[in-house]
């Protein structure tokens, strides 16, 4: 494969963790994978059958408190010019680009969104070998807070393409995107604001129910699954004993009755990582068929009616509680309401009667007063009179 076809291929998948010896314990026994001794010091390689898919290594000191996780390597014909281009696109460095002897160079970055993933531009060696049947990585998820930012970023660096768009409600759109024609990934939200952006890779394995029980024997946990996606393809998503998420794909049961198929593979490419082996590896993802496409949305909208069914049965006790506060309250303010009716009507009656008893004293205290002036001119009259028989006998 010439460096011109890698461009935009996931290429190399490495495990940084915090105990190298656990995870090449517990992985094999999960997938269908073993491990492979490099020449590098400290650094693993992940085989499945004949064919190297990724590394492992320790989470280096100068990571901090960054937990365990999966570092997706994608492929570029040159490392330095697509770094330049990822941070004029708004991309962090994390890892400048550096030499692998014999095997390429590769950088790490963060894109806008704070997602970490890697590039590699291969070197001189043998051409990549046919993807293996089982182990290979089948998909790549993105979780991220801008699914159309992230789009147009990749999409710009590694000339991914908008595929079919799932709408999942309140919990977004999930986004798939085309490389070459086919999908091979998707993209989502976050899901909370303490969720950081990331990305995640599923391997394709016979028995995604096994690889659950393995996983719960060997120390690791169950996130999501196994459930069946549309296509007829199951998978599950998990997180090994350090912390490590990772997911499996199984393809459709009908489909493994029938007589086997060739898988339709997707490109391969030589590997890469910061302290890798100096032979070269190869990768390959193996296109999914009708699968993992809408997993994410599956998983989230199982998550989301879980989440609906509860919501609902608060609001309905919510709203049982809120009706008898409101009837009580009605109650309350009826009373309420009587009393201060009755009150009122004893207040606004007062002036009235206050008035009607003015307006009587007014009429009697007028009448008394014609009576006593009446009474007065009359015992004037009769005065006058006695005066006037008087001074007639005189």
């Amino acid at each position: 494969m010439s460096n011109a076809e890698v461009l935009g291929r996931f290429v190399w998948h490495e495990l940084l963790t915090t105990d190298t010896a656990a995870a090449a314990a517990f992985y094999p026994k999960v997938l269908p994978w073993r491990t492979a001794p490099s020449s590098m010091p400290g650094y693993t390689i992940w085989m499945a059958g004949q064919t190297q898919i990724g590394g492992l290594m320790a989470l280096p000191a100068e990571a901090g408190a960054t937990p365990p996780h999966w570092l997706v390597y994608v492929g570029t014909p040159n490392v330095d010019a697509t770094c330049s281009q990822a941070q004029g696109l708004g991309a962090r460095l994390v890892k400048p680009p550096a030499d692998i002897p014999n095997v390429g160079r590769f950088a790490v970055l963060s894109d806008p969104q704070g997602a970490t993933f890697a590039l590699f531009t291969p070197g001189a060696g043998p051409p990549p070998g046919a993807p293996p049947a089982q182990g290979g990585f089948s998909w790549h998820e993105l979780a991220t807070t801008d699914v159309a930012a992230a789009l147009r970023f990749y999409g710009q660096l590694f000339g991914w393409t908008k595929g079919a768009g799932h709408d999942m409600g309140a919990m977004g759109v999930y986004q798939i995107f085309q490389h070459g024609g086919s999908q091979v990934g998707g993209m989502c939200s976050v899901q909370g604001p303490s969720t950081a952006p990331s990305w995640l890779s599923y391997v394709h394995v016979a028995d995604a129910g096994r690889a659950v029980a393995a996983t719960k024997s060997g120390g690791g946990r169950l996130l999501h699954g196994p459930m069946e996606v549309p296509g007829g393809s199951w998978i599950a998503m998990m997180m090994d004993p350090q912390g490590g998420a990772f997911a499996v794909q199984e393809a459709s049961r009908a489909a493994s009755q029938k007589p086997a198929a060739a898988p339709k593979p997707a490109a391969a490419a030589k590997p890469a990582a910061p302290k890798p082996a100096t032979a070269p590896a190869k990768a390959a993802a193996a296109a999914p068929s009708a699968p993992a496409a809408t997993a994410a949305k599956i998983v989230v909208a199982a998550k989301v009616a879980k989440k609906a069914k509860k919501a609902a049965k608060k609001v309905r006790r919510a709203g049982r509680k809120a009706a008898r506060r409101v009837r009580r309250g009605g109650r309350k303010v009826a009373r309420k309401v009587r009393r201060g009716g009755r009150k009122t009507a004893r207040k606004a009656a007062r002036p009235g009667v206050r008035r009607a008893a003015r307006k009587t004293a007014r009429k009697t205290a007028r009448r008394v007063r014609r009576s006593t002036r009446g009474a007065a001119r009359g015992m004037r009259r009769a005065a006058r009179r006695v005066r006037r028989a008087v001074r007639r006998r005189r």
